[in-house]
């Protein structure tokens, strides 16, 4: 077996046989979400995450390995590969370390030691190594056209020892360490011009042992730094670094002092501080990446508010408010344009008052979905102002990050060719209130707006992970094939957008769908797609119920000889409870399953066509208003978790502007006995998730710079 399964099962705390599974599955072309819905017994109830970290890594590890390769070859075909070089390139773990040792054979571009070197000065480098006492008298003899002087030949013969030295893969492995153990990070402000609204405040005199630094700290530094705000440097211990280096030789003298000075100064420490910063970025960058993927998948997971008429209120002040109003499914009944909000006159408004009362008359709506941006509070207090006169009609403030980009975008284009961007921006938005899941996966997951410095970090491993993230979650979830978009069904394992269009005109000809078998007749359809994609499709109105679960069509029959063995006709109570009490263990190995397959079976015998999101909380629905400066210290409210980052989370209770919830207000800490000191602060998303529905109290309101402080711990009475 190949050593790198080795590597990866110690890295990674998985066995040989789960890591040599999953990349043979993978292999032979089975998606994530297939390989870990459906072949659980043969790797070992590995989930997505598990199964796309060995395939990451194997992809990473080989890259490396192709990369010594590539190294070992050049080296070797320059004569100077040893059995101690050789050994040390095969055990390096990360590329970068390949590289360090692989710069001292590299083609260099002409450097002033490589001018010294064609002039003969290596010899006197040597002398100068030696510490002769007559280095001045020696340097004579090597002037020559380019080194017109005795010192100037010295120079030259330090510039050689000075790149020796900034290439010895020992001295710059101590000083990567170095840095990394003891050094800080400094920023300083450049230009506070830049920062009109003084948003790196923060950064404009910091400093912080590298070690130390957080994640969104380092994105901040980074950000404040490419805008031209803040200047950025490191703190250093050189003299300890001088002292290292001088214990290399044996003699010293000026020239070498010089050498290693230079050596020190000029080239290593700044390729060293090149490397660390690169490593915080990537660090921080996955750590971001990582956080807006938690709170992307929760977001998705935020359960559909089922049969609802809803109206979508998009805001605006000049251009007036856009409304759609959508039927329980989602279709669109109407769209209308009214000016609720100066700078509309008095009559306007009056006429916009009767306009959405009209509206929500004779369309039976249910619900207003209001969008949290431009104009937001001012029509919230509109809306509100006018439910008193209707009775049972609620509004809840959505989320539109990315409304305008899907109702800019080709995908909405063909949806609603006949609309403006505008009105289709309303359709999203109340779309988003009745599937979330089905409206959000139409939108780039990085115009949604869950994260922290999604525009900082690398583009394409967030593209990456985002999307991994909306296939974990609509596989897990299951799609209905007769109604989804080719958008949604497009994240079905197995389907991508050719064969995902041609369902939804497979349907336009012939009707909906009557079997998962009917999908074989979808062109471009084929087997392996089938295997890979039937388990998530789901058909409500299918005359086999199986074909409404996650029990997929292989284990059809398996699934019949156990309800035959259950003397089960129809999933009654009775049946149920049968069900319920199943010795798992003997009746897999009777009906020829694994346990952890008819586990599942099972589960979606006893919750036929159940929705995964069903289990989170359901949205907040509000009837009146509240504004900031109605907000008292320590009043209590409910509210709903927007985003999670670093350093705590945004919650909507209700007004205009997201409270803060610090990590520090998160939950309460007592004081070690012993030590006097406070426990570490957990991660924010180690206590919340987006669309979670908490009780804060306010803790600080801010008008002036719209903030407001909140704390999920109840504060205590004063006495």
């Amino acid at each position: 077996m190949d050593k790198k399964y080795f590597q990866m099962a110690e890295t990674l705390g998985l066995s040989l046989k789960q890591i040599d599974t999953v990349l043979s599955l993978t292999a032979e072309g089975n998606t994530i979400p297939f390989i870990a819905r459906y072949r659980k017994e043969a790797t070992g109830d590995l989930d997505e995450v598990a199964i796309k970290a060995v395939i990451d890594l194997d992809k990473s590890l080989t890259a490396l390995a192709d990369r010594k390769a590539s190294v070992l070859a050049k080296i070797e075909s320059l004569g100077k590969l040893t059995e101690g070089l050789k050994e040390a390139i095969e055990g390096a773990e990360k590329l970068a370390d390949v590289e360090e040792l692989y710069l001292p054979y590299k083609e260099k571009r002409r450097t002033k030691a490589t001018v010294a070197r064609e002039a003969g000065l290596l010899a006197l480098t040597r002398l100068i190594l030696q510490n002769v006492s007559d280095l001045q008298e020696q340097a004579v003899n090597f002037v020559s056209e380019s080194f017109s002087s005795a010192d100037k030949a010295l120079a030259g013969a330090v510039d050689i020892l000075a790149e020796s030295l900034s290439e010895d893969a020992k001295l710059r492995a101590w000083t990567y360490n170095e840095i990394w153990t003891y050094s800080s990070l400094v920023s300083s402000l450049k230009d506070e011009s830049l920062d009109d609204k003084q948003v790196f405040q923060l950064y404009y005199a910091f400093s912080e042992p590298v070690q130390k630094l957080q994640g969104y700290k380092i994105l901040a530094i980074n950000r404040g730094e490419n805008l031209g705000i803040l200047k950025v440097s490191f703190e250093h211990h050189f003299e300890k670094m001088q002292r290292f280096y001088q214990a290399r030789f044996k003699v010293l003298n000026p020239y070498i002092e010089a050498a290693i000075t230079d050596a020190i100064k000029k080239k290593i420490v700044p390729a060293m501080e090149r490397r660390v910063r690169a490593e915080l970025t990537e660090s921080a960058e996955d750590g971001a990446i990582r956080l807006f993927s938690t709170n992307l998948r929760n977001l998705l997971l935020v359960p559909p508010l089922k049969g609802k008429t809803v109206l979508g209120f998009d805001p605006a002040f000049r251009t007036g408010a856009k409304l759609a109003v959508v039927d329980a499914t989602g279709k669109l009944l109407t769209t209308h344009v009214i000016h609720p909000v100066k700078p509309a006159s008095a009559r306007q408004i009056e006429e916009a008052k009767q306009e959405l009362s009209q509206l929500i008359d004779q369309y039976g709506v249910e619900i207003i979905a209001i969008g949290n941006g431009t104009a937001s509070r001012e029509s919230e207090a509109f809306v509100a102002e006018l439910l008193p006169a209707h009775d049972g009609v609620s509004y809840v403030i959505v989320n539109e990050s990315g409304a305008s980009v899907y109702s800019a975008s080709e995908l909405a284009r063909h949806e609603f060719p006949d609309l403006t961007v505008e009105k289709r921006s309303a359709i999203s938005i109340a779309r988003r209130l009745q599937d979330p899941l089905a409206e959000l996966v139409k939108i780039d997951p990085k115009s949604i707006g869950v994260g922290q410095y999604q525009h900082d970090v690398s583009q394409k491993k967030l593209s990456e992970e985002l999307d991994f993230v909306v296939d974990t979650v609509v596989n897990q979830v299951g799609v209905n094939v007769n109604t989804a978009s080719p958008a949604l069904l497009a994240h079905v394992a197995g389907l991508n957008k050719t064969i995902s269009e041609n369902i939804v005109k497979y349907r336009e000809e012939n009707g909906e769908l009557k079997s998962r078998a009917e999908l074989k007749k979808v062109p471009r359809l084929g087997d392996k797609a089938f295997e890979q994609a039937a388990g998530f499709l789901r058909l409500p109105n299918s005359d086999n119920f199986l074909d409404n679960t996650g029990v997929h069509p292989e284990s059809y029959q398996a699934v019949g000889e156990l309800l035959a063995l259950l003397e089960i006709t129809s999933l009654d109570e009775k049946a149920q409870e049968k069900l319920r009490k199943l010795d798992i263990e003997s009746t897999a190995e009777q009906i020829g399953l694994g346990q952890a397959t008819l586990k599942d079976i099972v589960a979606d015998l006893l919750k036929p066509g159940r929705d995964l999101r069903d289990e989170f909380a359901a949205p907040i629905l509000r009837q009146d208003v509240l504004d900031m400066k109605d907000l008292q210290i320590g009043q209590e409210l409910e509210g709903v978790v927007r985003n999670i980052v670093d350093f705590g989370a945004f919650v909507d209770i209700g007004v205009h502007e997201d409270g803060l919830i610090h990590v520090s207000r998160m939950q309460e800490r007592k004081r070690d006995k012993k030590t006097g000191r406070l426990p570490q602060l957990p991660h924010p998303s180690q206590i919340l998730s987006v669309g979670d529905i908490v009780t804060v109290w306010v803790t600080e309101v801010d008008i002036k710079r719209s903030r407001i402080g909140l704390s999920l711990v109840k504060p205590k009475v004063q006495e």
